[in-house]
């Protein structure tokens, strides 16, 4: 709908009085988009995450034990729980979960290291020995009264413990058991190397992605010892994985709820990269050969790729024959259209070092505001002959001071007792008109949440706490 007055009729019947009054007090700069500014303010006035702790929680009644360790998929997954609301408590052994230990250069905020803080939001974190007769006793008598369980052991270790799903479910029959694995929990190489932790880098490396990440195998330029496989920058392969035990864990609750019946959950975290890997798999088993490294290039849809600019590097597309046709216009580059008239020329392998190689001696000229100025006033021409898009590689620093993710709130800061002042992102799901997720605290020490849990679930109190202490239980 692009014309003005029926819009603004149409949008009008969406808001109730409340929401009309709030968007009027709204700073007007929130908008969004140009083209229909009534919606805009529509979805903000709906989704403002400011809002969001006046709204229910869509998982406030389901009580989840993460007792996984060294492990970012799992903390990735209950993190996700507790951002929607789940009461997650977090078993560590008594000297605290080797998680807190992964941070960069060593850095530390008190006990703990960046990349924990972020994954420990929300949740209540108690210690407790597994080793130990008492410690197990008191798992069993928590996991009885819990909705899910997620651990990230070697495979059969809990069971070894007498802690496993088929101990569990005798006690609590609607109990949901997540165990995440690099090898899952089952099949030939699971018995082979089930003995090994799961770690980031095996299932980046099993999951084909890491193969055809690097510099592309086809452009002359790029010297031969730089074609070589490239893990990414983040642990993709555990946050994938946590995202996909998350999801299935939600399933099962669905289930559960209408049946009262839990299950058991096997996630390995290569197979989440796997799922994604877009066309390397089927193009394999089409051809019988491997996908080169594609570097910034892409054998489905070229140009669409990173390309250097005055100011660092700018996103450039002109994939389908007109928009090919709309950039060389705009480059004043008719002899390129000419070269590679259509989508095969320009998918052919080869020729792609040679196209984009020739679109950074355009973009090098300009900085990425400027390019994107080119492309704004060539979309508003009449004669224009298609559309292209471009967007700035983001660092830190931009995506810091920029209005946008101010705006939605995408990074939160929180001043907390122990830890100081935290930057973390916030909830992914903080834009849900309903039931959006939320950050309630950053984190806790270890054990600091011991008192409040163990006499809240268990009736232990600080005597019997401090006992439990001296035995090494907790």
């Amino acid at each position: 709908m692009t014309d003005k007055k029926l819009t603004h009729s149409v949008y009008d019947d969406m808001f109730d009085d409340e929401a009309l009054a709030r968007m009027l007090k709204e700073d007007k700069t929130i908008v969004g988009l140009a083209i229909n500014e009534e919606y805009a303010k529509w979805a903000y006035s709906e989704t403002n995450p400011k809002d969001a702790h006046k709204k229910p929680e869509a998982l406030d009644d389901m009580l989840v034990l993460d007792v996984s360790y060294g492990n970012f998929g799992a903390l990735f997954a209950s993190s996700i729980l507790a951002e929607l609301g789940a009461e997650v408590i977090r078993i560590e052994p008594p000297a605290g979960d080797l998680a807190r230990k992964m941070t960069p250069y060593g850095m530390m905020i008190q006990d703990t290291g960046l990349a924990y803080m972020t994954e420990a939001r929300n949740k209540f974190h108690i210690t407790l020995n597994l080793e130990t007769e008492e410690g197990q006793d008191y798992f069993r008598r928590l996991a009885q009264k819990a909705d899910v369980v997620i651990e990230a052991f070697k495979p059969g270790y809990m069971d070894g413990l007498g802690l496993g799903y088929e101990q569990l479910k005798g006690l609590n029959p609607g109990l949901i058991y997540c165990a995440v694995h690099s090898y899952g929990q089952f099949g030939d190489e699971s018995e082979k190397h089930g003995n090994q932790p799961d770690y980031d880098l095996l299932g980046q490396a099993r999951g084909v992605i890491m193969s055809i990440t690097g510099e592309p195998d086809l452009d002359p330029e790029v010297p031969p010892e730089y074609k070589r496989p490239l893990k990414q920058g983040n642990w993709m392969a555990w946050y994938v994985g946590g995202a996909w035990a998350a999801f299935g864990i939600q399933a099962a609750m669905f289930h559960k709820r209408r049946t009262g019946v839990g299950q058991f959950v096997d996630c390995a975290p290569p197979e989440g990269l796997l799922a994604i890997s877009n066309y390397v798999m089927e193009y394999y088993h089409m051809t019988g050969n491997l996908m080169p490294r594609a570097g910034n290039y892409d054998y489905a849809v070229f140009p669409y790729t990173y390309v250097k600019c005055k100011d660092g590097y700018t996103f450039m597309s002109g994939f389908t024959d007109p928009n090919w046709a709309a950039l060389c216009e705009i480059m004043n580059r008719p002899d390129l259209q000419q070269q590679f008239p259509t989508i095969k020329e320009r998918l052919t392998p080869e020729n792609q070092p040679t196209i984009q190689h020739e679109i950074e001696k355009f973009t090098e000229n300009y900085t990425s505001d400027e390019i994107l100025q080119m492309l704004t006033e060539y979309s508003r021409r009449p004669d224009k002959k298609g559309t292209v898009v471009t967007g700035r590689l983001e660092n830190p620093t931009d995506v810091l001071t920029r209005e946008h993710w101010r705006v939605r709130e995408t990074f939160i800061k929180r001043k907390d007792p122990h830890y100081g002042e935290v930057l973390l992102p916030n909830s992914s799901f903080k834009a849900m008109s309903r039931t959006p997720g939320r950050v309630k605290w950053i984190c806790r020490p270890v054990g600091g949440d011991n008192e409040f849990i163990f006499q809240k679930y268990l009736g232990v109190g600080k005597t019997k706490l401090s006992e439990l202490k001296e035995k090494g239980v907790v």
